[in-house]
C-alpha cells in the first residue's frame, strides 16, 4: 500500500528522478519556460518553488541548499540576485503549468511550465516555430507546383 508516500515515480530510478528533477529546475531557471509532460511539470512544480523559497531566505545555508540541486553556481548566483526579489511579495505559487495537448509520436500530454511573471516566453516560440513550419510547407507547396509539369513524350 502506498499510504502517505507523496510524489510521483514517473517510472525512474530515485538516482535518476533526483537528476531529471534537477535538471528541469535549472532549465525552468534559465528559459523561464520550457515545454515537458504534464506529469513531469506537475512533481519538478515542487522542487522548483522550494528552490525560490530558500533564495528568498538569501543566507549562507539557503545558497547551499539550492547548490545541492542546482549545480550551476552562476545560475544560483541569478537566482536570488534577480529572480527572487521579483518574488518578495509573493506566498508561493511561483510557477504555473498549462496543458497544450499531447505529443504526436507517442500521444503523451504536453505543457508549458513557467515562473509566474515570465508569460509569453514559451508561447512566443511555439507561435515563431509555427508560422516558420508553414513557411517551409508552403515553400515546399510551390516548389512541387513547379515541377510538376507535364513531360513531352519524344
Amino acid at each position: 500500500m502506498r499510504h502517505l508516500k507523496s510524489g510521483r515515480k514517473l517510472g525512474r530510478t530515485v538516482s535518476h528522478r533526483k537528476a531529471m528533477l534537477s535538471n528541469l529546475a535549472t532549465a525552468i531557471l534559465t528559459h523561464k519556460s520550457i515545454i515537458t509532460t504534464t506529469p513531469k511539470a506537475k512533481e519538478a512544480r515542487s522542487t522548483v518553488e522550494r528552490l525560490i523559497t530558500f533564495a528568498k531566505r538569501g543566507d549562507l545555508a539557503s545558497r547551499r541548499m539550492v547548490l545541492r540541486t542546482v549545480k550551476d553556481k552562476k545560475l544560483v548566483k541569478e537566482l536570488f540576485e534577480e529572480i527572487a526579489p521579483t518574488y518578495a511579495d509573493r506566498n508561493g505559487g511561483y510557477t504555473r503549468v498549462i496543458k497544450i495537448g499531447h505529443r504526436k509520436g507517442d500521444n503523451a500530454s504536453l505543457a508549458i511550465f513557467e515562473m509566474v511573471g515570465y508569460e509569453g516566453v514559451q508561447a512566443a516560440k511555439i507561435e515563431k516555430a509555427r508560422q516558420k513550419r508553414e513557411a517551409k510547407a508552403e515553400k515546399e507547396r510551390s516548389k512541387e507546383g513547379e515541377t510538376t509539369e507535364p513531360e513531352s513524350e519524344e
